[in-house]
């Protein structure tokens, strides 16, 4: 049985696992934490819980950890990543309550809601205020992902154009979605009348709304902010309302949380304020209580798609989950027949994979790693314990295919020497194809010995004669040649792996050239 940490408050349902046990203790003090976490197979928390290497360190048992909603900065990623554990979130679970929300906040901005509101509470009656209908007007996105996208539709359906701007969002997706792509931020903001964003905080966002930004959107636009605080600069944007460059602001998130009670954008007439309320709905709330503890139970299971840590995209993660063990498959054949000390991994994408590589990536470093360390790996720790060895990855497309409408070839390169595998999926199972240049087909299983000779007759059954005496017993056969006279190559798969003694016999009959085990 598992045994589930929860250390945040949360709304977390029944869930329908016997062999998941809850351990729900929010509140629970650092301290404490640190006492009991090694006990544990999985942590699940909000962002109270301060996930840093310290705790990693003292978690021997941890595989899993969960964070309940989106944000993962209270979580030491890299050094979950080294230690082959896989960080998961459901960003999918409020994506309506906080495109809701932002919608909203453009509504209550164009319209005044929140002064009228202020001024009648002080017994005020104003009917003078003017605002702005969202009717044919243009829509700015910046970040056309899950919450983006949501937004985008509320917008149509109120009449307006949308742009975006997202330069990891392909033009299907856009079009799908009836939205205009740009590929330059400055290309669509003095095209747009309300503004909005929906992007991660990162270096690459931080500040990208600020001064130049604001001035570039045409004079009486409305911006609004309900992703992270900072991605809009705040002194910039107080100072456009301040110059009437800009007619009102839409706010729930802020460079620092809770604000100051004397920050000047809290007092300012046209901006809408709310406290970090996009998840806070009853739904958006149980969505993220069930389902981090679903996901949590498919990553124990071994359901690596949703690990953030893991460097690829869940669709694609399933789309290719048929060709990851031919990858792993691939990777542990070389690994085992490649002499010397490994410098680079190059895995080829052959033919028409319609979605990013990743995960195959991902996989062939896992193979290539497991035959030689002793610490397990998995596809979150593989990438960087390739790197801590010094081993270069490098990931190439190939839409062409060499004539194979789908396949995979992966190249080891060590100080000594460079060898090739190849393979596909027939039928829905791995079939090793070639081994540097020759053809061959044979399912990559078991034990294998993979074999270089002169092409000559009686080498195969030398082979067999030595290996039958040895009481080892062939399973498979196949062979490829450059050509007839020339050299060959033949791969047996055997049904346990010889001894080195019954190797280094092989190794000492004249016709062959190289003898290698291997073990898939």
């Amino acid at each position: 049985m598992w045994r589930v940490l929860v250390t945040d408050e949360m709304k977390l349902g029944e869930h329908q696992h016997p062999d998941l046990a809850l351990d729900y203790r929010p509140g629970m003090d650092r301290a404490e934490l640190l006492e009991t976490i090694g006990g544990y197979d999985a942590l699940i928390t909000r962002s109270r819980t301060q996930v840093d290497r310290e705790l990693l360190e003292r978690a021997e048992r941890l595989k899993v950890i969960g964070r309940g909603g989106v944000g993962v900065d209270n979580i030491d990623l890299d050094a979950a990543s080294r230690r082959g554990i896989l960080v998961l979130n459901v960003p999918e679970a409020n994506t309506r309550s906080a495109a809701e929300l932002a919608f909203a906040l453009m509504l209550a901005a164009a319209r005044k809601l929140a002064l009228s509101d202020r001024e009648l509470r002080a017994g005020e009656w104003n009917r003078k205020h003017l605002g702005l209908e969202l009717l044919e007007k243009r829509l700015g996105i910046v970040g056309l992902g899950r919450i983006g996208g949501q937004v985008a539709q509320f917008a149509r359906a109120f009449g307006m154009e949308v742009w975006a701007y997202d330069p990891y969002i392909s033009t299907k997706r856009a079009e799908s979605l009836g939205v205009r792509l740009v590929d330059r931020l400055e290309v669509m903001l003095p095209e747009v009348q309300f503004l909005t964003v929906h992007t991660p905080l990162n270096e690459e966002t931080r500040g990208m709304i600020g001064r130049r930004e604001l001035y570039l959107l045409p004079k009486g636009a409305v911006v609004i902010n309900a992703a992270r605080g900072g991605i809009v600069e705040e002194g910039a944007l107080l100072d456009l309302l301040e110059e009437g460059h800009l007619f009102a602001a839409g706010l729930d998130v802020y460079e620092e949380e809770p604000p100051p009670a004397d920050h000047p954008l809290l007092h300012h007439p046209r901006v809408v304020h709310t406290a970090h309320l996009g998840a806070n709905t009853y739904e958006a709330q149980a969505r993220v209580g069930h389902g981090i503890v679903e996901r949590v139970y498919q990553a124990l299971s071994g359901n690596y798609a949703y690990a953030i840590n893991a460097g690829f995209d869940p669709e694609a993660f399933q789309a290719l989950k048929g060709w990851l063990p031919l990858a792993e498959a691939l990777g542990r054949l070389l690994a085992q027949i490649t002499r010397g000390r490994a410098r680079s991994l190059e895995v080829s994408v052959l033919g028409a994979f319609e979605c990013e590589p990743e995960p195959l990536n991902a996989a062939a470093a896992k193979g290539v790693l497991e035959p030689v360390i002793d610490q397990p790996v998995n596809y979150v720790s593989a990438r960087p314990r390739l790197e801590e060895r010094g081993i270069r990855l490098v990931s190439r497309l190939d839409p062409e295919g060499r004539g194979f409408t789908q396949a995979l070839e992966l190249k080891l390169v060590t100080d000594e020497e460079e060898r090739r595998a190849m393979g596909t999926v027939l039928g829905g199972r791995p079939r090793l194809v070639g081994i540097d240049d020759y053809t061959l087909e044979i399912e990559p299983t078991g034990a294998m010995l993979v074999c270089i000779n002169r092409d000559e007759p009686g080498v195969v059954g030398r082979v067999g004669t030595l290996l039958g005496e040895a009481g080892v017993n062939i399973a498979g056969l196949q062979l490829g040649r450059d050509r007839p006279g020339g050299r060959a190559l033949f791969v047996l798969a055997v049904d346990e792996t010889p001894s080195d003694e019954v190797i280094e016999s092989m190794r000492k009959l004249e016709m062959l050239e190289r003898v290698d085990a291997a073990r898939l």
